[in-house]
């Protein structure tokens, strides 16, 4: 597969072109993007790495982060930036931390990075043959934790409500779905019913994430009939066993 990379920056600077030059030195084909709307739109399905080069202009973009967010989730793209704190605390504003895969500070060694974004890239083609995820709660530090015990072995999508799921899975169809039971606005049984209501999406698995133990909150969550459930106090080692142990059965 070829290694091809968007890379978005605000016009043409010495940095910006020193940045591309090295990373087709490094063997990965360059598309140059302006940081508009117009523009990402193009690129909407491919390529999947995509390297913003941040600047002051990034607190007058709003509605291209909110577009660029979203693109990041429903397309499962992977999101690297390069700014300074300040440049990268404002862009954190619109578009999540735990959506950005790396960030790398200026002053900027371009070797390195583009030694980093071949690694990158060789993750995303190994990645791209993995079981998929979809992994669904209002609270992003969960979310973080969870993609991190999993990922190891699954690609794991993360999107922190009901709308974003449905969002998501209008062009997707992950192999497996981690959702919540009790969000706000949207809650779970709710997700679950329009899934079902689908034809596209009825017939994807759905485990549902809970903090409610007792035997009544367990029944109650299973009479919606999902694949099973989670404790969401569960360890590590417990629920890397439960996902694997979960696509070993439907193998069979």
């Amino acid at each position: 597969m070829k290694n091809i990379i968007l890379l978005i920056s605000s016009g043409s600077t010495f940095m910006v072109d020193a940045l591309s030059n090295g990373l087709k030195d490094a063997g990965i084909m360059v598309i140059k993007c302006a940081p508009k709307i117009s523009e990402l739109e193009k690129y909407k399905d491919n390529p999947p790495v995509i390297l913003f080069y941040l600047g002051s202009f990034i607190d007058d973009i709003s509605d291209v982060l909110v577009y660029l967010k979203d693109m990041c989730v429903e397309k499962d793209k992977i999101l690297c930036t390069i700014g300074d704190p300040l440049e990268f605390e404002a862009l954190t504003k619109v578009i999540p931390a735990e959506i950005v895969k790396e960030h790398y500070n200026r002053p900027l060694n371009v070797k390195n990075v583009a030694e980093k974004m071949q690694i990158i890239m060789s993750m995303n083609n190994e990645l791209a043959k993995r079981k998929r995820i979809l992994l669904v709660d209002d609270d992003p530090t969960f979310l973080t934790l969870i993609k991190s015990w999993l990922e190891d072995k699954y690609r794991v999508v993360i999107v922190n409500s009901g709308v974003q799921a449905i969002t998501y899975l209008a062009t997707n169809t992950p192999d497996l779905i981690l959702l919540d039971y009790e969000m706000p606005v949207t809650p779970g049984p709710k997700v679950l019913e329009m899934i079902r209501s689908e034809s596209s999406t009825s017939t994807i698995p759905v485990i549902f994430l809970t903090g409610k133990g007792d035997k009544e909150s367990v029944k109650k969550v299973l009479s919606l009939k999902p694949e099973g459930y989670i404790l969401k106090g569960i360890d590590k080692e417990k629920l890397k066993k439960q996902i694997d142990e979960f696509f070993e059965k439907r193998k069979g």
